[in-house]
């Protein structure tokens, strides 16, 4: 449910009434915005979560760097160099030769 606080006049005749959710439990609330009351008319400014923001983008580079490192491990992007692989190239650059 959204709580709307008591309205703020500054000195400049704007008008600034917050606005909140309820938090769970009669926890804490959590801003949601902002409206600003002037005479051109009505704005709302959302409220961002600037750690929230920060936080989902370490996360992304954790994954993409964790998908990078499997991909790496399971693959090398370096040649096979089995025994087998080694023989191979000895005996091409013999006939070469």
């Amino acid at each position: 449910m959204l709580v709307f606080g008591e309205p703020y006049e500054t000195a400049s005749g704007t008008v600034l009434v917050t606005v909140t959710r309820e938090g769970r439990r009669g926890g804490p609330g959590r801003a949601v915005g902002l409206y600003t009351i002037n005479a051109d008319g009505v704005t709302w400014t959302p409220a961002t979560d600037q750690g929230r923001i920060a936080l989902i983008g370490a996360c992304t580079g954790f994954v993409a760097a964790a998908f990078a490192t499997l991909a790496v491990v399971r693959r090398p992007p370096w040649p096979n160099l089995t025994e087998r692989a080694m023989i191979a190239q000895a005996e091409s650059v013999k006939r070469r030769r």
